[in-house]
């Protein structure tokens, strides 16, 4: 998942492996166009729900409420510590986070997502892989 800036540079907020998810809750939530952008770069399966369906699920089958509330408290608290990460840890300490998060990722991937997912450059991303590998 990630947004597009002015400049036309993308900066990578979040990745899915194997048996997880993403979804734009903003968008969902308020209704309005999303700003982000979520892209396969392998087979996926691509799952979409209507709010008002969504809503029909969390009334009519609580244990599916419940179920999706840990997944977004889940999601929510990646996104906390991946914040507290970008203000606080070195890019080396961000990329093995990376790397522990993402253990199958780092090879199926490009660096520029890497590295925009990091706040790096794709050539600090590779002085970086130098060191640690």
């Amino acid at each position: 998942m990630y947004k597009v800036d002015e400049n036309g540079k993308e900066h990578n907020l979040q990745f899915a492996a194997e048996n997880d998810w993403l979804a734009d809750i903003d968008s969902l939530h308020n209704e309005r166009p999303s700003k982000l952008y979520i892209e396969a770069i392998e087979s996926s399966e691509i799952l979409q729900i209507a709010k008002k369906d969504l809503w029909y699920l969390y009334t009519h089958y609580h244990k599916f409420d419940r179920i999706f509330r840990v997944m977004i408290e889940n999601k929510f608290i990646e996104l906390q510590n991946r914040v507290l990460q970008n203000i606080s840890s070195t890019a080396y300490e961000r990329y093995n986070s990376f790397l522990e998060q993402y253990p199958n990722l780092s090879r199926r991937l490009p660096n520029t997502q890497i590295a925009s997912y990091l706040g790096i450059t794709p050539e600090f991303l590779s002085k970086i892989r130098g060191v640690i590998h």
